[in-house]
């Protein structure tokens, strides 16, 4: 079965949004600062995708037979915030505007009860 120029196409072009998005995108490489700070950069990723084309009919082989086609995508990388490392305690802080719907405002939390759950489970320890 001969491979159809689309498919061709579309391949080439997910291959290359691959090479773009890759957890390196998302999480950064960590910072330390000479207090022993270790501040990790966090980013979100939109993406877009879509293409199409046509290939005309006509009597010569698939090879020389007319082709017309195109796709695009669109990449938004977008900075969010900056986990925060020292002496074992993790949080997070946000370099984006406030969440606006209930999702972002679940994930902006969820550092936050981490660190109240362990704090927690350490004062429970300590009464036993």
């Amino acid at each position: 079965m001969e491979e159809n120029p689309i498919g061709r196409l579309m391949n080439t072009t997910m291959e290359n949004v691959r090479n773009v998005l890759k957890t390196d995108t998302v999480v950064g490489d960590p910072i330390t600062t000479p207090d022993g700070m270790m501040l990790v950069p966090i980013s979100r990723i939109s993406m877009g995708f879509g293409g199409g084309g046509i290939e005309l009919n006509s009597k010569r082989s698939a090879d020389t037979r007319p082709y017309g086609g195109g796709n695009a995508t669109g990449v938004k990388i977008e900075p969010i915030g900056f986990l925060i490392i020292k002496d074992g305690n993790i949080r997070m802080i946000n370099v984006t505007p406030p969440a606006n719907n209930t999702v972002d405002r679940i994930i902006e939390m969820v550092p936050q009860v981490i660190d109240k759950v362990d704090a927690f489970i350490e004062k429970q320890k300590n009464n036993d």
